[in-house]
């Protein structure tokens, strides 16, 4: 009985990680989606690139884009990444309310990013741009804009629900300053799609 009871004690002080992995297997799990998202918005934007060269009627983006209501959606994202690392510290701090509102904040952000992009879709269609129509010249042009945009539209939107369920699994007790794993991983997302957006805007609006 006592041998058994020193191998399940064993079985718990073990540490479920070797030193050869990161932190946790959630963070590496989640480092690997990163990465091969990270290579398909590269093949995306290598694309918008490719057809743009090859085109003799690309319109100039700032003739034809909302400049203006994009750089500030941007702003919000870097906003909402700010609020992110704020809701990040609370929990570390042992401040589960802090990390709820920081994170209601970031969520707000993505939400309103989310709703000026379907204004700006909305209005871009009304005027006659899709997938395969553009009325300002190449008909790549909306087909790319509209697959690039929409592809991290998606990441934001799955961000927002992902964000939520970290924010109900707090409200249950499941994040203390011990255990503040989930945060920092869903932050890894929050992050990244913030960042894939700013080279989204510096391709498709001001190059």
């Amino acid at each position: 009985m006592n041998e058994a009871a020193t191998l399940r004690h064993a079985a718990i002080a073990e540490p479920a990680e070797s030193p050869l992995t990161p932190e946790s297997w959630g963070k590496l799990g989640m480092w690997i989606f990163l990465a091969g998202d990270a290579m398909t918005f590269g093949a995306l934007l290598a694309a918008y690139g490719a057809s743009r060269y090859g085109s003799i009627d690309w319109p100039h983006p700032a003739d034809v884009l909302g400049i203006g209501l994009t750089a500030f959606m941007t702003f919000l994202l870097i906003c909402s990444s700010v609020t992110m690392v704020q809701g990040l510290a609370a929990i570390q701090r042992g401040d589960r309310r802090g990390m709820r509102n920081f994170l209601l904040l970031t969520i707000l952000g993505g939400s309103l990013f989310l709703g000026m992009q379907a204004y700006e879709w909305t209005h871009l269609i009304n005027e006659g741009m899709g997938l395969t129509s553009n009325p300002w010249g190449a008909s790549l042009f909306g087909t790319t804009f509209f697959v690039l945009t929409g592809f991290h539209g998606c990441h934001v939107f799955g961000g927002v629900v992902y964000l939520s369920c970290v924010i109900a699994q707090g409200e249950l007790g499941h994040f203390s300053a011990e255990n503040y794993r989930g945060v920092e991983i869903a932050g890894l997302y929050w992050h990244f799609v913030d960042l894939v957006w700013i080279l989204v805007f510096t391709f498709v609006y001001l190059l």
